[in-house]
Protein backbone atom coordinates (compact mmCIF):
# COMPACT_ATOMS: atom_id res chain seq x y z
CA UNK A 1 0.00 0.00 0.00
CA UNK A 2 1.44 3.42 -0.76
CA UNK A 3 0.74 6.74 1.22
CA UNK A 4 -3.09 7.06 0.81
CA UNK A 5 -3.72 3.37 1.75
CA UNK A 6 -5.04 2.70 -1.56
CA UNK A 7 -6.03 -0.77 -1.40
CA UNK A 8 -4.45 -3.29 -4.33
CA UNK A 9 -6.18 -4.67 -7.06
CA UNK A 10 -5.51 -8.52 -8.07
CA UNK A 11 -4.65 -8.58 -12.11
CA UNK A 12 -7.49 -9.56 -14.33
CA UNK A 13 -6.97 -11.05 -18.10
CA UNK A 14 -9.36 -10.23 -20.36
CA UNK A 15 -10.43 -13.54 -22.37
CA UNK A 16 -12.39 -13.10 -25.12
CA UNK A 17 -15.38 -10.78 -26.79
CA UNK A 18 -18.10 -9.40 -24.44
CA UNK A 19 -20.35 -6.51 -24.31
CA UNK A 20 -19.99 -3.82 -21.99
CA UNK A 21 -22.72 -1.97 -21.13
CA UNK A 22 -23.68 1.14 -18.72
CA UNK A 23 -23.59 0.60 -14.75
CA UNK A 24 -26.73 2.63 -15.27
CA UNK A 25 -28.10 -0.25 -17.53
CA UNK A 26 -27.08 -2.97 -15.62
CA UNK A 27 -30.10 -3.95 -13.48
CA UNK A 28 -32.23 -4.51 -16.66
CA UNK A 29 -30.18 -6.82 -18.42
CA UNK A 30 -30.95 -10.63 -18.52
CA UNK A 31 -27.78 -12.42 -20.41
CA UNK A 32 -25.31 -10.98 -17.63
CA UNK A 33 -23.43 -13.96 -18.11
CA UNK A 34 -21.68 -12.41 -21.50
CA UNK A 35 -21.69 -8.89 -20.81
CA UNK A 36 -19.38 -6.63 -18.83
CA UNK A 37 -19.88 -3.62 -16.77
CA UNK A 38 -18.64 -0.27 -17.37
CA UNK A 39 -18.57 3.09 -15.25
CA UNK A 40 -18.11 5.86 -17.96
CA UNK A 41 -21.54 7.68 -17.11
CA UNK A 42 -21.94 10.35 -15.16
CA UNK A 43 -20.75 9.80 -11.37
CA UNK A 44 -24.74 10.02 -9.97
CA UNK A 45 -25.32 6.89 -11.84
CA UNK A 46 -23.84 5.11 -9.80
CA UNK A 47 -22.53 6.55 -6.50
CA UNK A 48 -24.92 4.54 -4.84
CA UNK A 49 -22.65 1.48 -5.73
CA UNK A 50 -20.18 3.53 -3.14
CA UNK A 51 -22.93 4.26 -0.73
CA UNK A 52 -24.86 0.94 -0.40
CA UNK A 53 -22.54 -1.88 -2.31
CA UNK A 54 -24.30 -4.73 -0.62
CA UNK A 55 -27.05 -4.27 -2.94
CA UNK A 56 -25.31 -4.69 -5.75
CA UNK A 57 -22.90 -7.37 -5.49
CA UNK A 58 -24.79 -10.74 -5.99
CA UNK A 59 -25.86 -8.83 -9.41
CA UNK A 60 -22.46 -7.85 -10.44
CA UNK A 61 -21.20 -10.87 -9.74
CA UNK A 62 -23.53 -12.33 -12.79
CA UNK A 63 -21.15 -10.50 -14.91
CA UNK A 64 -18.23 -11.58 -17.05
CA UNK A 65 -16.19 -8.35 -16.18
CA UNK A 66 -17.11 -5.83 -14.08
CA UNK A 67 -15.01 -2.22 -14.52
CA UNK A 68 -13.96 -0.11 -11.01
CA UNK A 69 -16.20 2.93 -10.58
CA UNK A 70 -15.04 6.15 -12.77
CA UNK A 71 -15.40 8.27 -10.01
CA UNK A 72 -14.16 12.09 -11.84
CA UNK A 73 -10.53 13.12 -11.56
CA UNK A 74 -11.39 16.61 -12.66
CA UNK A 75 -8.43 19.26 -13.01
CA UNK A 76 -10.04 21.27 -11.08
CA UNK A 77 -11.02 19.49 -8.47
CA UNK A 78 -9.08 19.55 -5.15
CA UNK A 79 -6.16 17.17 -4.77
CA UNK A 80 -8.01 15.43 -1.64
CA UNK A 81 -10.94 15.01 -3.72
CA UNK A 82 -8.97 13.48 -6.53
CA UNK A 83 -7.45 11.07 -3.72
CA UNK A 84 -10.51 10.30 -2.25
CA UNK A 85 -12.11 9.17 -5.37
CA UNK A 86 -8.99 7.47 -6.43
CA UNK A 87 -9.51 5.05 -3.04
CA UNK A 88 -13.28 5.13 -3.05
CA UNK A 89 -12.76 3.29 -6.88
CA UNK A 90 -10.11 1.06 -5.45
CA UNK A 91 -11.70 0.46 -2.33
CA UNK A 92 -15.13 -1.03 -4.26
CA UNK A 93 -12.80 -2.75 -6.53
CA UNK A 94 -11.40 -4.95 -3.88
CA UNK A 95 -14.52 -5.49 -1.90
CA UNK A 96 -15.90 -6.86 -5.06
CA UNK A 97 -13.00 -9.45 -5.89
CA UNK A 98 -13.05 -10.39 -2.07
CA UNK A 99 -16.60 -11.87 -4.10
CA UNK A 100 -14.50 -13.61 -6.81
CA UNK A 101 -16.30 -10.78 -9.78
CA UNK A 102 -13.30 -10.39 -12.59
CA UNK A 103 -12.77 -6.92 -12.14
CA UNK A 104 -11.41 -4.68 -14.64
CA UNK A 105 -9.78 -1.82 -13.12
CA UNK A 106 -10.51 1.64 -14.61
CA UNK A 107 -7.19 3.96 -14.82
CA UNK A 108 -7.44 7.94 -14.20
CA UNK A 109 -5.35 10.85 -14.08
CA UNK A 110 -5.61 14.33 -13.60
CA UNK A 111 -2.32 16.74 -14.04
CA UNK A 112 1.34 15.05 -14.17
CA UNK A 113 1.26 15.76 -10.46
CA UNK A 114 -1.43 13.72 -9.55
CA UNK A 115 1.16 10.54 -11.36
CA UNK A 116 2.74 10.38 -7.50
CA UNK A 117 -0.64 8.56 -6.39
CA UNK A 118 -2.68 7.56 -9.16
CA UNK A 119 -1.35 4.67 -9.94
CA UNK A 120 -1.57 3.46 -6.12
CA UNK A 121 -3.61 -0.33 -5.95
CA UNK A 122 -3.08 -0.83 -9.65
CA UNK A 123 -2.38 -4.09 -10.96
CA UNK A 124 0.74 -4.31 -13.41
CA UNK A 125 0.44 -6.50 -16.44
CA UNK A 126 -3.24 -7.21 -16.64
CA UNK A 127 -6.06 -5.98 -18.20
CA UNK A 128 -7.18 -2.05 -17.78
CA UNK A 129 -9.41 0.23 -19.47
CA UNK A 130 -9.59 4.25 -20.14
CA UNK A 131 -11.80 6.49 -21.81
CA UNK A 132 -11.14 9.80 -23.88
CA UNK A 133 -14.71 10.76 -23.98
CA UNK A 134 -14.45 14.85 -23.04
CA UNK A 135 -10.41 14.59 -23.10
CA UNK A 136 -10.23 15.26 -26.67
CA UNK A 137 -11.47 18.67 -27.38
CA UNK A 138 -8.86 20.85 -27.18
CA UNK A 139 -5.27 21.04 -27.01
CA UNK A 140 -4.45 21.07 -23.36
CA UNK A 141 -6.71 17.94 -22.25
CA UNK A 142 -5.37 15.91 -25.35
CA UNK A 143 -1.74 16.98 -24.03
CA UNK A 144 -3.35 15.56 -20.36
CA UNK A 145 -4.94 12.61 -21.44
CA UNK A 146 -1.84 11.37 -23.64
CA UNK A 147 0.64 12.17 -21.12
CA UNK A 148 -1.40 9.80 -18.59
CA UNK A 149 -1.85 7.71 -21.21
CA UNK A 150 1.87 6.91 -21.96
CA UNK A 151 2.86 7.02 -17.93
CA UNK A 152 0.12 4.23 -17.69
CA UNK A 153 1.62 2.22 -20.05
CA UNK A 154 5.09 2.81 -18.54
CA UNK A 155 4.18 1.67 -15.21
CA UNK A 156 1.40 -0.95 -15.54
CA UNK A 157 2.66 -2.97 -18.71
CA UNK A 158 -0.88 -3.91 -19.29
CA UNK A 159 -1.72 -6.82 -21.35
CA UNK A 160 -4.55 -5.36 -22.75
CA UNK A 161 -6.34 -1.93 -22.77
CA UNK A 162 -10.11 -1.26 -23.25
CA UNK A 163 -10.56 1.36 -24.65
CA UNK A 164 -13.80 3.31 -24.75
CA UNK A 165 -14.23 6.92 -27.03
CA UNK A 166 -12.36 7.72 -29.90
CA UNK A 167 -8.18 6.52 -29.67
CA UNK A 168 -5.56 9.15 -30.41
CA UNK A 169 -3.50 8.05 -33.09
CA UNK A 170 -0.20 8.48 -30.27
CA UNK A 171 -1.48 5.38 -28.38
CA UNK A 172 0.29 2.62 -27.98
CA UNK A 173 -0.70 -1.12 -26.96
CA UNK A 174 -2.73 -4.01 -27.28
CA UNK A 175 -6.31 -1.70 -27.47
CA UNK A 176 -9.72 -2.92 -27.74
CA UNK A 177 -12.20 -0.75 -28.73
CA UNK A 178 -15.50 -0.39 -27.22
CA UNK A 179 -17.73 2.11 -28.22
CA UNK A 180 -18.62 5.30 -26.65
CA UNK A 181 -22.75 5.85 -25.58
CA UNK A 182 -22.42 8.40 -28.07
CA UNK A 183 -20.75 6.91 -30.85
CA UNK A 184 -23.83 4.01 -30.91
CA UNK A 185 -26.06 6.56 -30.83
CA UNK A 186 -24.37 8.27 -34.07
CA UNK A 187 -24.82 4.96 -35.51
CA UNK A 188 -28.13 4.44 -35.12
CA UNK A 189 -29.47 8.08 -36.35
CA UNK A 190 -26.93 7.70 -39.43
CA UNK A 191 -28.63 3.77 -40.05
CA UNK A 192 -32.36 4.73 -39.66
CA UNK A 193 -32.19 3.19 -36.36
Amino acid sequence: MGEYGIPQLLPTHFRGNCEFIGFNYASGVKDRANKGVHFFVDDYQFNRLWTNIDRYVEMLSQFCYVMTPDFSMYTDFPKAIQIYNHYRKHWVGAYLQEYDVNVIPTISWSTPDSFEWCFDGEPVGGTVAVSSVGCMNGKAKRKLFLAGYTEMVRRLQPESIIFYGSVPEECTGNILRIKAFQDKFKEAVCNGW
